[in-house]
C-alpha cells in the first residue's frame, strides 16, 4: 500500500513537469502545487499514508481512514476537480488487502467507506460552487469496486482451499484409524489362536500330565493378560485422541508387505528399499526382545513411514534408521542427509504422531543443524513386559 502510495505521488509530479520532447506538462499544475502550502500538504498526506502502512494488518479499519485522508489532502493543491486514481490507488490497494484479509462484512464496509469519501468530496466542492468531475470520479470508483471484488475472490478462494483441507485431514484420520484397526485385528486374532491351541492341549492332557496342562494354562492366562492389556492401551488411547487430527494416509510403496509385521521386519523393509534406490541402513541398540503386538507393529509402521518419506521427498542416497531398546521404551530413529521434510501434504508425519499417541508415547521432527531430515519416536513399554 505504501509502495502503491509513492508510485501515485511520483506519477503526480512526473505528469506535472515538462519531461524531454514535451512541449508543456501533461497536466497544468495548480498555483499552489510547487509553494510551501502545497508541499506541507504533500508531506502530511505522505504521513497519514505511512500510519495506514503501520496500521493496515492490525487495525485495517482506522488504517483505511487514514488513507482515505490521506486521498483527499492529497488531492487539494493539484486544484483537480475530483480525486485522481493516482492519489487513491494507496486507497483502493488496502481495500483489496482488506477484503482479502477480513470477514466479508469488513471488507463491504471498506469499498462503502472509499466510495463515500469520493462521493463527500464532490459534495463538499459542490457546496463551494466549484466544478466536479463525475465521469473522472465514476471511474475511480469502478476501479474501487474492482478490487474489492479481487480481495472477496481471493478471502474465498482461501477459505475453500482450507475447507478442502479440513475434509482430507478428517478423511486422512479414518484411514489411519482404519489402518490401526487392522493391526488390532491381528494383534487379537493371532492372540486368540494361541489361546486356542494352548486350552485344546490343556483338555487333552489335563487328566494324563497335569504339569503340562498347568503349563497350557499359565500361556493362556500370560497372553489373555497382554492382548487385553494392549487393547486397553490401543483403545484408550483412540478413545482421548483429539477429533480431527490428520494421519497418514499412505503406506510404503517400495515393499508390498503384510499387515501385522514388526520390527523384526525391518531389515527385510531396508533390503527391499535398497533395492529401489535408497540405501537403508539398520542400527539396533540395547537388548533386542519380545514386545506387545501393538507396540511391535506401530513401531514397524513409523519406521516404514520414514523411509517412505525420504524415498519420495528426501532426494538422498541413504537413511539410517536406529531402533534402541531401552528398559522402559523403544526408541526409533531415522535420519537422511537430503532436503529432508514430509513435502507430500504433511498426513505422513502427523499420521506417525497418531501412531505414537494412541501408545501414549513422544514424537518428534524436523530439518537437522547439519542438514537433512531426523524423525524420533519413544514408545513406553508396559512395566509387565520389560
Amino acid at each position: 500500500m505504501v509502495l502503491a502510495w509513492f508510485g501515485g505521488m511520483a506519477f503526480t509530479f512526473l505528469m506535472r513537469l515538462q519531461l524531454p520532447g514535451e512541449w508543456y506538462p501533461a497536466a497544468r499544475p495548480a498555483a499552489q502545487f510547487f509553494r510551501w502550502d502545497g508541499l506541507v500538504n504533500m508531506a502530511m498526506a505522505t504521513a497519514l499514508a505511512l500510519a495506514c502502512g503501520a496500521l493496515l494488518r492490525r487495525r485495517p479499519v482506522p488504517a483505511l481512514v487514514l488513507v482515505l485522508a490521506a486521498s483527499a489532502l492529497g488531492t487539494l493543491p493539484l486544484g483537480e476537480a475530483e480525486i485522481p486514481l493516482a492519489q487513491f490507488l494507496a486507497a483502493e490497494v488496502a481495500v483489496f488487502f482488506i477484503a482479502a484479509e477480513r470477514p466479508r462484512g469488513t471488507g463491504l464496509a471498506a469499498v462503502v467507506m472509499a466510495i463515500a469519501t469520493l462521493g463527500g468530496y464532490l459534495a463538499v466542492r459542490l457546496l463551494c460552487g466549484w466544478p466536479i468531475g463525475v465521469s473522472s470520479e465514476t471511474a475511480v470508483a469502478l476501479t474501487t469496486v474492482i478490487a474489492w471484488l479481487l480481495g472477496d475472490s481471493v478471502r474465498e478462494s482461501r477459505e475453500h482451499a482450507e475447507e478442502l483441507r479440513a475434509r482430507a485431514a478428517a478423511q486422512a484420520v479414518s484411514d489411519e484409524r482404519l489402518r490401526i484397526a487392522r493391526d488390532l485385528h491381528d494383534m487379537v486374532a493371532h492372540s486368540i489362536g494361541v489361546i486356542a491351541l494352548q486350552a485344546g492341549a490343556a483338555r487333552r492332557v489335563i487328566d494324563t500330565r497335569p504339569e503340562r496342562a498347568r503349563d497350557a494354562l499359565g500361556e493362556i492366562e500370560t497372553a489373555g493378560r497382554q492382548t487385553l492389556s494392549g487393547l486397553r492401551r490401543m483403545l484408550g488411547g483412540l478413545r482421548g485422541s483429539e477429533q480431527g487430527r490428520p494421519a497418514s494416509p499412505g503406506a510404503l510403496e517400495t515393499a508390498s508387505l503384510e499387515r501385522g509385521s514388526g520390527l523384526a521386519d525391518v531389515d527385510r523393509l531396508a533390503a527391499a528399499t535398497t533395492q529401489a534406490g535408497v540405501r537403508v541402513d539398520v542400527r539396533r541398540l540395547g537388548e533386542p526382545r519380545p514386545l506387545p503386538p501393538e507396540i511391535d507393529v506401530s513401531a514397524y509402521r513409523i519406521v516404514q513411514e520414514a523411509v517412505t518419506n525420504v524415498v519420495r521427498h528426501a532426494g538422498t542416497a541413504s537413511c539410517r534408521v536406529s531402533i534402541d531398546y531401552r528398559d522402559d521404551e523403544v526408541r526409533i530413529e531415522v535420519l537422511d542427509d537430503g532436503r529432508g521434510g514430509d513435502t507430500g501434504g504433511g498426513y505422513g508425519l502427523i499420521g506417525m504422531r497418531e501412531r505414537v499417541g494412541v501408545l501414549h508415547g513422544t514424537f518428534a521432527a524436523g530439518p537437522r543443524p547439519e542438514g537433512g531430515f531426523r524423525v524420533e519416536a519413544r514408545l513406553p513399554v508396559p512395566a509387565g513386559v520389560r
